[in-house]
């Protein structure tokens, strides 16, 4: 995943724990994924659309969620792009999916990718503090 972009933003984890679906919004809150602008959840609606074909291993195209919830498809084009850079879901022919079915694992995933992109920084500033003399 050559440009990855994933945020981390400590929030409060929800008071009523055992809501799945307030389980499901803190996880993608800390994921950066909300933004003030998505004042009808679209983003959030849409990973749950996505968290269903996963689970059926079935991959959606931008339509088929379009339409199962009422959005423009720019709308869902927009937040799956967003999901797709934050390496949460990928694009398989023309159709998308999550990147892993089981939730926990693709947690396992993104964190495997930080620590690789956090070793290549740390070369990088290897590198740097070397041709600097440091």
């Amino acid at each position: 995943m050559a440009n990855l972009r994933i945020t981390i933003v400590r929030t409060r984890r929800p008071v009523s724990r055992g809501s799945i679906n307030e389980d499901i919004k803190w996880l993608c809150s800390s994921l950066g994924l909300f933004t003030l602008r998505d004042k009808d959840s679209s983003c959030y609606r849409i990973f749950i659309e996505l968290l269903k074909g996963s689970r059926a291993n079935r991959a959606l195209s931008s339509d088929d969620i379009a339409n199962m919830l009422g959005l423009s498809r720019g709308t869902v084009v927009h937040h799956i792009s967003r999901l797709m850079d934050s390496g949460l879901v990928v694009a398989e022919k023309g159709r998308y999916i999550l990147r892993m079915d089981n939730l926990e694992v693709l947690m396992d995933e993104l964190e495997h990718d930080l620590e690789r992109a956090f070793e290549e920084i740390k070369a990088a500033a290897k590198r740097i503090d070397r041709q600097l003399g440091i």
